[in-house]
């Protein structure tokens, strides 16, 4: 599966979490029930996947990812009434810090889904370091 075809999928079941449940409610729930329609949709993943973070080759701390997916794809969720730079900025810091091709920012707090792709300008297809 290409990763654009997974990234439709998962915004497919973001769609449906949030349709379902509309906004208000505490970011967990909106992970436990995307993680049921990841699920349905038979896509591979892992939730609150610790990643390594490394500075100049040195570990420095981790982080735990909301979700990989398909070991290509991080998935960072808010639950906030609008998204800002700030959050964008974090989700695209997470896709290079942790060496993915693509991560996507979902905010389900937001009266309409916000969903947000970002990309890895630095990504090295020849690290394969996903655990």
């Amino acid at each position: 599966m290409t990763l654009d075809e997974i990234t439709y999928k998962i915004n497919g079941c973001a769609m449906k979490v949030h349709n379902t449940l509309g906004n208000g409610f505490q970011e967990v729930i909106y992970q436990r029930c995307l993680a049921i329609e990841l699920q349905k949709a038979g896509l591979n993943f892992g939730r609150e996947i610790e990643q390594t973070i490394f500075y100049e080759g040195i570990e420095v701390g981790t982080r735990r990812a909301d979700f990989v997916v398909g070991n290509k794809i991080i998935v960072e969720l808010k639950a906030l009434i609008n998204l800002e730079d700030v959050h964008l900025a974090q989700a695209k810091n997470y896709v290079v810090a942790y060496d993915f091709p693509i991560g996507l920012l979902i905010n389900f707090g937001a009266t309409s889904l916000q969903f947000k792709k970002v990309f890895n300008p630095r990504y090295n297809s020849a690290n394969p370091k996903i655990k």
